[in-house]
């Protein structure tokens, strides 16, 4: 609401100043890709901590309550026809006294129904005492895990910095290249009016006055263009640190006159901290662990248990030791086991894959590195020509010897190497920036920017 009614008013939204450090203290807060990568990592940390446990003795209570209702029919005609076979066989005096006696004959079927209602409840427990070391194989390879989504995480934050960098320095020189055009218009308009009123007094042709028409129009879409960036640039920038307001970059484009470390060094960090080679890592320790599972199920399993009625009285429980060992499977545990061994070694030749592209990106950037210092070094000479011819085409043109086209080029050039300078400058630091990330160090990017002698405002 406060900020619907400042737009109301119109109070100006002034712009937050802040410098590197601080803009990546925010993206390393408020990054929702920061963010999602570490929700993976503390997944799998858990997922460890919960397997801690795994291979020790489960103890379960199980209750059961049940009502039922049987109902059968029994048919009993095969028992009345074998009571009247063992009758027709009894001698003739026992049966004449059974005859006289009239005894009932049984039914032709009965039906038996019945139906009751009760409940049971027993503890059960199981303890493996050896099952080949699975369990280990298991914890180890979820640590694994965790190690691959640690590696994922390291690698989104260092291409997040980068990131940050781009359109940091970004909006830094197209606020330089903003300026320097809005300035270039601004005199070419004084030297327009001039040349206006020289074309009056008959000093100078209709086509210089043209000339130096033109120039002004060029230069005005020349500066209006170079604010559209700007502009942009600052929206990028204020939505990578999620900030509500415009952001005034105060850390200026930097170059350092002396070399950085030298390549070895940056090599040998690439290979100590590169996010990609600890992935690979954690893919290998992943393929070994399920090589010993495959292995570890070959072997015997050994457990004990126990189970126990909880009731009163006298209630039943049985106990024991029990041993499983799988002779034969229909799966082929060779055959699985050689693709296990392969996987591994698919892991190993990657891993030195990489180390081969990391090494060769490193020597890339590094170079990169160093000759974008040495051209922005050598703009030097360039600055002070484009100064000096500006200071000259002022004189000629206050002693008459000169003309305002002459003197508007000269402008013109100062501007453009200006602004080849800034773009150098951000080519540099683009260039440490990529290093500093395929070396897995992009957290050092604020030392360098400390250490730089060489700024450009």
């Amino acid at each position: 609401m406060l900020a619907a009614l400042t737009g109301l008013i119109g109070f100006p939204v002034w712009p937050q100043a802040m410098t590197f450090d601080d803009a990546w203290a925010r993206v390393k807060a408020g990054s929702d890709q920061l963010a999602a990568a570490q929700a993976a990592v503390d997944s799998k940390s858990l997922q460890s901590t919960a397997l801690q446990g795994l291979g020790g003795p489960v103890v379960s209570l199980s209750g059961a309550a049940y009502a039922y209702h049987a109902s059968l029919d029994l048919s009993l005609d095969p028992i009345n026809q074998k009571l009247s076979q063992i009758s027709q066989q009894l001698p003739l005096p026992l049966l004449n006294t059974l005859s006289q006696l009239n005894l009932p004959q049984l039914p032709a079927s009965y039906t038996l129904d019945r139906q009751t209602t009760g409940s049971t409840q027993s503890v059960a427990a199981m303890w493996p005492i050896y099952m080949g070391r699975v369990s280990d194989t298991v914890r180890a390879f979820s640590a694994a895990q965790g190690s691959e989504a640690q590696a994922d995480a390291d690698k989104s934050g260092h291409e997040l910095a980068t990131l940050l960098v781009q359109r940091y320095f970004g909006a830094q020189l197209a606020v330089k290249a903003a300026t320097l055009r809005q300035t270039a218009f601004k005199d070419m308009a004084q030297h327009d009016a001039a040349t206006a009123k020289m074309l009056a007094a008959g000093v100078i042709s209709r086509v210089e006055r043209l000339q130096a028409q033109a120039a002004l129009e060029e230069s005005r879409r020349n500066a209006q263009r170079a604010q559209d960036d700007a502009e942009l640039a600052g929206v990028a920038l204020a939505r990578t640190v999620k900030a509500d307001a415009p952001v005034q970059p105060q850390t200026p484009l930097f170059v350092m006159s002396a070399p950085t470390e030298p390549l070895a060094y940056f090599l040998s960090q690439a290979l100590q901290h590169h996010p990609g080679l600890a992935k690979v890592s954690a893919k290998i320790e992943q393929a070994e662990q399920l090589h010993l599972g495959q292995e570890a199920l070959r072997k015997p399993q050994v457990f004990a248990f126990g189970q126990r009625e909880l009731k009163t009285g006298s209630a039943n429980w049985v106990a024991g030791v029990g041993v499983r060992w799988t002779l034969f499977d229909s799966v082929n545990r060779d055959a699985l086991a050689a693709a296990s061994n392969k996987q591994i070694e698919q892991a190993e030749h990657t891993q030195a894959q990489a180390r081969d592209d990391i090494s060769l990106l490193v020597e890339k950037n590094w170079r990169s590195v160093e000759q974008t210092r040495q051209q922005f070094l050598a703009t030097a000479t360039g600055i002070e020509l484009a100064q000096e011819v500006l200071r000259l085409r002022t004189a000629a043109l206050r002693q008459g010897t000169g003309t305002a086209l002459e003197l508007m080029d000269a402008e013109v050039n100062q501007a453009k190497v200006h602004t080849e300078r800034a773009q150098l400058a951000y080519e540099y630091v683009m260039a440490l920036a990529r290093l500093l990330e395929s070396c897995g160090l992009s957290d050092e990017f604020g030392r360098y920017v400390r250490q730089a002698d060489l700024k450009v405002y």
